[in-house]
């Protein structure tokens, strides 16, 4: 069983195919496993990484002191992605994140800019930290918690027409230890748009027409605000797109993947 060191925490993470690396880190609601969709679909073309996040899947979750309670912050999770990236010694890596994953890979990514070469941001800024961008997901976050969660992530129309399915997707979070409560630090002290800029790492928005948590208009300003990032709207697909509909997000990571080896090739 593949394990990465972070910090004295054991993280689990998986290998699959070959080519170009592709490494997935996960939701709130998710881990390795939830990936499955993507891991069959890509593998023939590019080396695919999964993980779990501590508290997450099987991940270790990590004790407080002088009691057997676990304990989550959010600001430890750039560096469970950076233990799998050291441990593999992946390089020219492309990390896709999923909502609260996002914010880890960003920062993975500034904190191992020769290992990684792009951050796709998928349904999230990824905690950039710019005045405008906050007070835009904010509005944002206060008309999605009007809703359902389960409506938040998924349309009503496949929750209707694929129950299975739906039910799979709320199980997933039932393997976890970790809950929305332990991640509220997760974003403090973000990247400004600067050292995002300074890095050198190419940033690339993924957003989804019907994501019912951050809205189409806030990642688009995202992107203008961010020179050289790239936007990616996936239309009629919802906030967990790569489980609604993997075959629109295969087909836009594949996109993102090749246009951005593509671009670092010709240079």
């Amino acid at each position: 069983m593949p394990i990465a060191d972070s910090d004295g925490t054991s993280i689990y993470y998986e290998r699959h195919g070959s080519g170009p690396a592709i490494l997935f880190v996960h939701g709130s609601g998710g881990h390795h496993a939830a990936w499955w969709q993507q891991v069959a679909a890509l593998r023939e073309e590019f080396t695919i990484v999964t993980m779990d996040l501590r508290g997450f899947g099987k991940s270790e979750a990590p004790a407080r002191p002088h009691s057997s309670k676990p304990e989550f912050d959010g600001q430890d999770f750039p560096g469970d992605v950076v233990a799998v990236l050291d441990q593999e010694d992946l390089t020219d890596v492309m990390l896709v994140g999923q909502s609260i994953g996002s914010v880890a890979a960003l920062r993975a990514a500034l904190l191992r800019p020769e290992r990684v070469c792009s951050v796709a941001l998928g349904h999230s800024l990824g905690g950039i930290s710019h005045p405008e961008l906050k007070e835009l997901a904010a509005a944002d976050r206060a008309e999605a918690v009007k809703l359902p969660v389960i409506d938040r992530l998924l349309t009503r129309r496949f929750q209707q027409e694929r129950p299975d399915l739906t039910f799979l997707f709320q199980q997933m979070g039932t393997f976890n230890v970790a809950k929305m409560a332990d991640l509220r630090n997760l974003d403090t002290n973000g990247p400004s748009l600067e050292e995002i800029q300074n890095s050198g790492v190419k940033v690339a928005f993924l957003a989804a027409e019907k994501d019912g948590v951050l809205s189409v208009k806030t990642v688009t300003r995202a992107h203008e605000l961010l020179p050289g990032s790239h936007l990616e709207i996936v239309q009629d697909a919802p906030h967990s797109m790569y489980w609604e509909a993997p075959e629109q997000y295969n087909a836009a990571v594949t996109q993102l993947r090749r246009t951005l080896t593509a671009q670092k090739e010709a240079a």
